[in-house]
């Protein structure tokens, strides 16, 4: 349903939104993969630092390249390492990867909103979206997202088999439960086989369900990856931002464990689950779905596919919406209300 356009309406400067996906970290346990029944007494998987004596392979500068012996030097000079790495032990092939993620209400109404009139017009612009199209679309791809195993990251690449099993629980007891064949369902599009059609279906109808804040939706979400005995897996990798006046005795590079439990980012995982965002302009060549942010950003390759200049960030889209009754086209729509889902601070600071 259209708004009319209030030109004195004006985007609040305190504008906040709390994310209604909320997942807990991951944690790692490792075992045998016909043993996944019993997996819950599964030993964790802990962290341990390697050290290690590298090699000069970086670019050398030009004028460096014609100069064998300075190059001969450097190739003697050790390049010490000390780093974390995690790995499966020996006799056990699987990793188990297991979080928590509850789903929550109220999309679209601010945490915080220092204006009492944008925030009617926002409560008008949701709840029109919410009776006209409501969250199905957006509960599909989140379900799909947990299906196949795409929070796994790095640790789904190359594993010969992928389960997932995703738990409904409610005061304490399994209400519902779907499992997966995570390598069945692909990355690139929502296009699930007709094998997992059913389960996927009860399962972003239940997701959708809290979204709407109809029911209390809390999920357990556990994979398992048959990787190889001994393998390496790969935890989240902790940014530091200061190692001091020396970087002498410190690692390069430090993995994310809670209580020695090798883990991975609440954050890592929120990302894959609301990487459904394929409505972005421009041809994405093999990317496929990309998270949903406001500028359409992908570190990995450098590019914010959602430019201002192009005016379907999701500023430009939210204003014209709210402020001007300027409804986008409804895959347009399903990626503002799946920023709002995100939660983040999008208030309009007065610069002036």
């Amino acid at each position: 349903m259209a708004k009319t356009a209030d030109a004195a309406l004006k985007t609040a400067s305190v504008l906040a939104f709390e994310r209604k996906l909320d997942p807990s970290d991951a944690l790692f346990y490792a075992g045998r993969w016909e043993d996944r029944a019993q997996s819950a007494h599964w030993p964790t998987v802990a962290l341990r630092e390697k050290s290690v004596r590298g090699t000069i392979s970086n670019r050398l500068k030009a004028k460096e390249q014609q100069d064998s012996a300075k190059l001969d030097a450097s190739i003697q000079a050790p390049n010490l390492q000390t780093v974390d790495v995690c790995a499966m032990p020996a006799g056990a092939d699987t990793l188990k990867v297991r979080f928590t993620l509850r789903v929550l209400g109220g999309a679209g109404q601010p945490s915080a909103c220092n204006n009492a009139g944008y925030q009617t017009r926002l409560a008008d612009t949701v709840s029109g979206y919410v009776e006209t199209t409501g969250f199905a679309e957006l509960a599909r791809r989140y379900a799909h997202n947990l299906a196949n195993g795409r929070f796994l990251w790095r640790n789904r690449m190359g594993a010969e088999g992928v389960e997932v099993r995703v738990r409904r629980s409610v005061r304490g007891a399994t209400a519902a439960e779907w499992t997966f064949g995570a390598l069945d369902l692909p990355l690139r599009s929502f296009d699930a086989p007709a094998s997992a059609q059913e389960a996927l279906t009860e399962l972003a109808g239940v997701i959708e369900q809290g979204l709407a804040g109809r029911e209390f939706v809390l999920l357990d979400v556990v994979a398992w990856a048959r990787v190889g005995d001994g393998q390496e897996v790969y935890p989240s990798q902790e940014l530091i931002l200061d190692r001091g006046d020396s970087k002498k005795g410190q690692k390069s590079k430090t993995l994310y464990s809670v209580d020695g439990i090798a883990a991975m980012h609440s954050q890592k995982i929120g990302n894959a689950l609301r990487t459904i965002d394929t409505w972005y302009p421009g041809d994405g060549g093999d990317l496929g779905p990309i998270a949903v942010e406001p500028y359409g950003s992908v570190t990995s390759q450098g590019r914010a596919y959602r430019q201002p200049k192009d005016k379907v960030d999701f500023y430009t889209l939210l204003d014209r919406w709210v402020l001007k009754g300027e409804a986008p086209a409804l895959e347009q729509q399903h990626y503002v209300m799946a920023n709002l889902i995100r939660g983040g601070v999008f208030g309009d600071a007065d610069k002036d």
